[in-house]
Protein backbone atom coordinates (compact mmCIF):
# COMPACT_ATOMS: atom_id res chain seq x y z
CA UNK A 1 0.00 0.00 0.00
CA UNK A 2 1.59 3.42 -0.64
CA UNK A 3 0.41 6.57 1.15
CA UNK A 4 -0.39 9.97 -0.90
CA UNK A 5 -0.29 12.66 0.12
CA UNK A 6 -1.27 15.81 -1.97
CA UNK A 7 -3.49 13.71 -3.95
CA UNK A 8 -5.82 16.35 -5.03
CA UNK A 9 -3.44 18.39 -6.29
CA UNK A 10 -1.70 18.99 -10.14
CA UNK A 11 0.89 16.25 -9.19
CA UNK A 12 -1.88 13.85 -7.74
CA UNK A 13 -4.40 14.41 -10.68
CA UNK A 14 -1.47 13.52 -12.65
CA UNK A 15 0.41 10.54 -10.29
CA UNK A 16 -2.87 8.44 -8.55
CA UNK A 17 -4.25 7.21 -11.84
CA UNK A 18 -0.63 6.29 -13.17
CA UNK A 19 0.01 4.06 -9.90
CA UNK A 20 -3.28 2.65 -10.20
CA UNK A 21 -2.94 1.63 -13.51
CA UNK A 22 0.32 0.46 -13.01
CA UNK A 23 -1.42 -2.10 -10.55
CA UNK A 24 -0.46 -0.51 -7.10
CA UNK A 25 -3.10 -0.25 -4.20
CA UNK A 26 -2.93 3.77 -3.48
CA UNK A 27 -4.33 5.68 -0.42
CA UNK A 28 -4.36 9.35 -0.13
CA UNK A 29 -4.30 11.02 2.73
CA UNK A 30 -6.84 13.79 1.99
CA UNK A 31 -8.98 16.83 3.69
CA UNK A 32 -12.66 16.78 4.16
CA UNK A 33 -12.94 20.03 2.06
CA UNK A 34 -10.79 19.12 -0.56
CA UNK A 35 -12.07 17.76 -3.82
CA UNK A 36 -11.91 14.03 -3.78
CA UNK A 37 -14.38 12.08 -6.36
CA UNK A 38 -11.88 11.46 -8.68
CA UNK A 39 -9.90 9.86 -6.06
CA UNK A 40 -12.86 7.72 -5.20
CA UNK A 41 -13.61 6.73 -9.09
CA UNK A 42 -9.61 5.47 -9.42
CA UNK A 43 -10.95 2.98 -6.47
CA UNK A 44 -8.19 4.87 -4.03
CA UNK A 45 -8.40 4.37 -0.19
CA UNK A 46 -9.26 7.53 1.64
CA UNK A 47 -8.13 8.64 4.77
CA UNK A 48 -9.36 12.20 5.89
CA UNK A 49 -7.08 14.74 7.49
CA UNK A 50 -3.91 16.79 6.89
CA UNK A 51 0.00 16.99 7.37
CA UNK A 52 -0.18 19.48 9.65
CA UNK A 53 -2.27 17.08 12.27
CA UNK A 54 0.10 14.50 13.64
CA UNK A 55 -2.48 11.93 14.67
CA UNK A 56 -4.74 12.23 11.06
CA UNK A 57 -1.14 11.26 9.38
CA UNK A 58 -0.39 8.77 12.13
CA UNK A 59 -3.41 6.80 11.74
CA UNK A 60 -3.38 7.25 7.43
CA UNK A 61 0.46 5.61 7.70
CA UNK A 62 -0.94 2.43 9.33
CA UNK A 63 -0.24 -0.81 6.74
CA UNK A 64 1.72 1.10 3.94
CA UNK A 65 5.05 0.08 3.13
CA UNK A 66 5.89 3.44 1.23
CA UNK A 67 5.12 6.72 0.76
CA UNK A 68 5.37 10.03 -1.80
CA UNK A 69 5.00 12.91 0.19
CA UNK A 70 3.75 15.21 -2.81
CA UNK A 71 1.70 17.58 -0.27
CA UNK A 72 3.25 20.83 -0.14
CA UNK A 73 2.18 24.67 -0.62
CA UNK A 74 3.51 26.42 -3.42
CA UNK A 75 2.42 30.38 -4.16
CA UNK A 76 4.19 33.06 -5.46
CA UNK A 77 3.02 35.25 -2.37
CA UNK A 78 2.18 34.52 1.42
CA UNK A 79 3.37 34.31 4.68
CA UNK A 80 6.59 32.26 6.18
CA UNK A 81 4.55 31.05 8.75
CA UNK A 82 1.72 29.17 6.03
CA UNK A 83 4.42 27.98 4.06
CA UNK A 84 6.65 26.61 7.45
CA UNK A 85 2.94 24.93 8.32
CA UNK A 86 2.65 22.60 5.45
CA UNK A 87 6.37 22.49 4.06
CA UNK A 88 8.12 22.07 7.22
CA UNK A 89 6.11 21.12 10.13
CA UNK A 90 3.84 18.63 7.89
CA UNK A 91 6.42 17.10 6.22
CA UNK A 92 8.11 16.57 9.92
CA UNK A 93 4.82 14.77 10.82
CA UNK A 94 4.84 12.90 7.76
CA UNK A 95 8.19 11.44 8.21
CA UNK A 96 7.72 10.71 12.05
CA UNK A 97 4.72 8.44 11.50
CA UNK A 98 6.72 7.16 8.13
CA UNK A 99 9.44 6.16 10.80
CA UNK A 100 7.37 4.76 12.81
CA UNK A 101 5.46 2.28 10.61
CA UNK A 102 8.45 1.03 9.21
CA UNK A 103 8.14 2.46 5.67
CA UNK A 104 10.23 0.72 3.27
CA UNK A 105 10.42 3.56 0.47
CA UNK A 106 9.65 7.67 1.19
CA UNK A 107 9.94 9.81 -1.76
CA UNK A 108 9.99 13.03 -1.15
CA UNK A 109 9.06 15.70 -3.62
CA UNK A 110 10.95 19.08 -3.19
CA UNK A 111 11.86 21.41 -5.51
CA UNK A 112 15.19 22.81 -8.10
CA UNK A 113 14.04 26.18 -6.73
CA UNK A 114 15.47 25.67 -3.43
CA UNK A 115 18.66 26.66 -4.90
CA UNK A 116 17.62 30.21 -5.10
CA UNK A 117 18.34 32.33 -7.94
CA UNK A 118 20.68 31.20 -10.19
CA UNK A 119 23.59 33.11 -11.50
CA UNK A 120 24.29 33.48 -15.11
CA UNK A 121 26.05 30.49 -16.64
CA UNK A 122 24.71 28.25 -14.04
CA UNK A 123 24.26 24.52 -14.41
CA UNK A 124 21.97 23.77 -11.77
CA UNK A 125 22.79 19.85 -10.73
CA UNK A 126 21.69 18.34 -7.21
CA UNK A 127 25.57 19.47 -5.65
CA UNK A 128 24.77 23.03 -6.68
CA UNK A 129 24.63 25.37 -3.13
CA UNK A 130 21.19 26.03 -2.09
CA UNK A 131 20.61 29.85 -1.13
CA UNK A 132 16.74 30.14 -1.30
CA UNK A 133 15.33 33.54 -1.85
CA UNK A 134 11.85 33.80 -0.48
CA UNK A 135 10.19 32.00 1.97
CA UNK A 136 8.64 28.82 -0.02
CA UNK A 137 12.52 28.09 -1.29
CA UNK A 138 13.71 28.53 2.11
CA UNK A 139 10.41 25.77 3.42
CA UNK A 140 10.98 23.52 1.21
CA UNK A 141 14.77 23.64 1.83
CA UNK A 142 13.87 23.23 5.18
CA UNK A 143 11.41 20.09 4.06
CA UNK A 144 14.18 18.77 2.17
CA UNK A 145 16.92 18.67 4.66
CA UNK A 146 14.41 17.27 7.70
CA UNK A 147 13.56 14.31 5.22
CA UNK A 148 17.14 13.82 4.19
CA UNK A 149 18.04 13.46 8.14
CA UNK A 150 15.41 11.23 9.06
CA UNK A 151 17.10 9.07 6.82
CA UNK A 152 21.11 9.53 8.17
CA UNK A 153 19.67 9.07 11.97
CA UNK A 154 17.14 6.93 11.67
CA UNK A 155 17.77 4.91 8.76
CA UNK A 156 14.72 6.05 6.79
CA UNK A 157 14.76 5.34 2.90
CA UNK A 158 14.18 8.79 1.45
CA UNK A 159 14.30 9.42 -1.90
CA UNK A 160 14.31 13.65 -2.96
CA UNK A 161 13.06 14.31 -6.40
CA UNK A 162 13.73 17.75 -6.91
CA UNK A 163 11.01 18.45 -10.01
CA UNK A 164 11.22 21.48 -12.59
CA UNK A 165 8.37 24.05 -13.32
CA UNK A 166 5.24 21.85 -13.47
CA UNK A 167 3.14 21.95 -16.64
CA UNK A 168 0.66 19.69 -18.12
CA UNK A 169 -2.96 18.70 -17.77
CA UNK A 170 -4.76 19.77 -14.19
CA UNK A 171 -2.56 22.82 -13.99
CA UNK A 172 -3.60 26.33 -13.37
CA UNK A 173 -0.89 28.26 -11.74
CA UNK A 174 2.82 29.09 -12.01
CA UNK A 175 4.35 27.27 -15.71
CA UNK A 176 0.83 27.01 -17.14
CA UNK A 177 -0.34 29.92 -16.05
CA UNK A 178 2.60 32.24 -17.47
CA UNK A 179 3.36 30.07 -21.22
CA UNK A 180 -0.13 29.09 -21.76
CA UNK A 181 -3.15 30.82 -20.05
CA UNK A 182 -1.78 34.31 -20.52
CA UNK A 183 -1.22 34.36 -24.13
CA UNK A 184 -4.54 32.33 -24.58
CA UNK A 185 -5.90 35.55 -22.42
CA UNK A 186 -4.67 38.05 -24.47
CA UNK A 187 -1.56 38.64 -22.34
CA UNK A 188 1.21 37.14 -24.89
CA UNK A 189 3.83 39.04 -22.45
CA UNK A 190 7.73 38.45 -22.45
CA UNK A 191 10.77 39.41 -20.51
CA UNK A 192 14.06 40.54 -21.78
CA UNK A 193 13.10 39.89 -25.71
CA UNK A 194 12.68 35.75 -24.56
CA UNK A 195 16.00 34.99 -23.83
CA UNK A 196 16.08 33.40 -20.50
CA UNK A 197 16.07 29.87 -20.09
CA UNK A 198 13.20 28.22 -17.72
CA UNK A 199 13.32 24.83 -16.94
CA UNK A 200 9.80 22.84 -17.24
CA UNK A 201 8.85 18.86 -16.23
CA UNK A 202 5.70 17.60 -17.79
CA UNK A 203 4.13 16.26 -14.60
CA UNK A 204 2.84 12.82 -16.34
CA UNK A 205 6.97 12.30 -16.63
CA UNK A 206 6.86 13.26 -12.75
CA UNK A 207 4.90 10.79 -11.71
CA UNK A 208 6.67 7.79 -14.17
CA UNK A 209 9.63 9.34 -11.90
CA UNK A 210 8.39 8.55 -8.42
CA UNK A 211 7.20 5.27 -9.38
CA UNK A 212 10.70 4.48 -9.88
CA UNK A 213 11.83 5.98 -7.47
CA UNK A 214 9.85 3.65 -5.37
CA UNK A 215 12.00 0.73 -6.62
CA UNK A 216 15.34 2.19 -8.10
CA UNK A 217 15.80 5.16 -5.85
CA UNK A 218 18.91 4.85 -4.05
CA UNK A 219 17.95 6.23 -0.36
CA UNK A 220 19.51 9.25 1.09
CA UNK A 221 20.21 10.64 -2.60
CA UNK A 222 18.61 13.75 -4.64
CA UNK A 223 17.57 13.93 -8.09
CA UNK A 224 16.80 17.02 -10.12
CA UNK A 225 13.66 15.81 -12.97
CA UNK A 226 13.16 18.05 -15.67
CA UNK A 227 12.72 17.96 -19.39
CA UNK A 228 15.36 20.13 -21.76
CA UNK A 229 15.53 23.53 -20.56
CA UNK A 230 14.20 25.95 -23.04
CA UNK A 231 14.53 29.34 -23.65
CA UNK A 232 11.05 31.76 -23.13
CA UNK A 233 11.11 32.24 -27.00
CA UNK A 234 11.55 28.88 -27.33
CA UNK A 235 8.45 27.95 -25.52
CA UNK A 236 6.88 30.65 -26.77
CA UNK A 237 7.15 29.54 -30.40
CA UNK A 238 5.80 26.33 -29.69
CA UNK A 239 2.50 27.45 -27.46
CA UNK A 240 1.82 29.79 -29.78
CA UNK A 241 1.75 27.73 -32.71
CA UNK A 242 -0.25 25.24 -31.57
CA UNK A 243 -2.73 27.76 -29.92
CA UNK A 244 -2.47 29.75 -32.56
CA UNK A 245 -0.91 32.77 -30.90
CA UNK A 246 0.93 34.92 -33.56
CA UNK A 247 2.50 37.70 -31.44
CA UNK A 248 4.69 38.45 -28.33
CA UNK A 249 4.40 42.01 -26.56
CA UNK A 250 8.12 42.90 -24.92
CA UNK A 251 7.52 44.33 -21.61
CA UNK A 252 10.31 46.41 -20.29
CA UNK A 253 12.01 44.64 -17.62
CA UNK A 254 12.11 47.74 -15.00
CA UNK A 255 8.53 48.52 -15.44
CA UNK A 256 7.14 45.03 -14.92
CA UNK A 257 9.60 44.74 -11.28
CA UNK A 258 7.81 48.23 -10.65
CA UNK A 259 4.36 46.73 -11.35
CA UNK A 260 4.96 43.62 -9.45
CA UNK A 261 6.55 45.61 -6.45
CA UNK A 262 3.33 47.80 -5.95
CA UNK A 263 1.05 45.08 -6.66
CA UNK A 264 2.67 43.27 -4.18
CA UNK A 265 2.75 46.15 -1.66
CA UNK A 266 -1.04 46.41 -2.24
CA UNK A 267 -1.51 42.89 -1.79
CA UNK A 268 -0.91 43.61 2.12
CA UNK A 269 -3.53 46.00 2.09
CA UNK A 270 -5.94 43.90 0.24
CA UNK A 271 -4.83 40.28 1.20
CA UNK A 272 -5.53 38.70 -1.99
CA UNK A 273 -2.34 37.30 -4.23
CA UNK A 274 -1.10 39.96 -6.94
CA UNK A 275 -1.17 38.95 -10.40
CA UNK A 276 2.60 39.35 -10.95
CA UNK A 277 3.81 39.13 -7.23
CA UNK A 278 7.56 39.92 -6.53
CA UNK A 279 8.51 36.63 -5.99
CA UNK A 280 8.03 35.39 -9.49
CA UNK A 281 10.57 37.76 -10.21
CA UNK A 282 13.91 35.15 -10.19
CA UNK A 283 12.05 32.62 -12.27
CA UNK A 284 11.35 35.07 -15.22
CA UNK A 285 14.76 37.12 -14.90
CA UNK A 286 17.06 33.90 -14.32
CA UNK A 287 18.29 31.04 -16.14
CA UNK A 288 17.25 28.08 -14.97
CA UNK A 289 19.43 25.44 -16.39
CA UNK A 290 19.21 22.34 -14.58
CA UNK A 291 20.90 19.12 -15.23
CA UNK A 292 18.72 15.86 -15.07
CA UNK A 293 21.28 13.89 -15.90
CA UNK A 294 21.74 11.52 -12.97
CA UNK A 295 17.77 10.74 -12.80
CA UNK A 296 17.94 9.73 -16.60
CA UNK A 297 20.74 7.24 -15.92
CA UNK A 298 19.45 5.85 -12.31
CA UNK A 299 15.76 6.43 -12.60
CA UNK A 300 15.29 5.87 -16.12
CA UNK A 301 13.89 9.55 -17.50
CA UNK A 302 12.86 10.08 -20.53
CA UNK A 303 11.40 13.59 -21.04
CA UNK A 304 8.44 14.20 -23.32
CA UNK A 305 9.38 16.40 -25.80
CA UNK A 306 8.11 19.59 -24.79
CA UNK A 307 5.75 19.87 -27.96
CA UNK A 308 4.04 16.61 -27.19
CA UNK A 309 3.34 17.72 -23.87
CA UNK A 310 2.21 21.24 -24.89
CA UNK A 311 -0.60 19.99 -27.17
CA UNK A 312 -1.48 17.50 -24.41
CA UNK A 313 -1.91 20.75 -21.84
CA UNK A 314 -3.48 22.96 -24.67
CA UNK A 315 -6.12 19.73 -25.32
CA UNK A 316 -6.92 19.53 -21.60
CA UNK A 317 -7.78 23.21 -21.44
CA UNK A 318 -9.89 22.71 -24.32
CA UNK A 319 -11.41 19.67 -23.35
CA UNK A 320 -12.18 21.32 -20.40
CA UNK A 321 -14.17 24.47 -21.63
CA UNK A 322 -11.54 26.93 -19.66
CA UNK A 323 -10.44 28.44 -23.19
CA UNK A 324 -11.98 27.68 -27.05
CA UNK A 325 -9.51 26.24 -29.80
CA UNK A 326 -8.43 29.10 -31.92
CA UNK A 327 -8.42 28.76 -36.10
CA UNK A 328 -4.85 28.51 -36.76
Amino acid sequence: MILVTGATGFLGHNLVPLLVERGHQVRALVRPTSRYDFLREWGVELAFGDTRDAESVTAAMAGCDAVVHAAGKFRFWGRYAEFFGVNVQGTHNVLKAARRAGVQRFVHISTIAVVGSPKPGTLITEGTLCDPSDDYQRSKLNGEALALTYHAEHGLPVIVLRPGAFYGPWGRYAFNRLFFEDPLKGLPLRIHHGRHITFPVFVPDLGRMIESALTKGRPGQVYNVCGPCLTHNEVNRIVGRLAGVRFWLDAPGWGMILLAKTWTALSRITGREPYYPINLAPYVFCDWNASSDKARAELGLAPTPFEEGAQATLDWYWSQGIFWRRNH
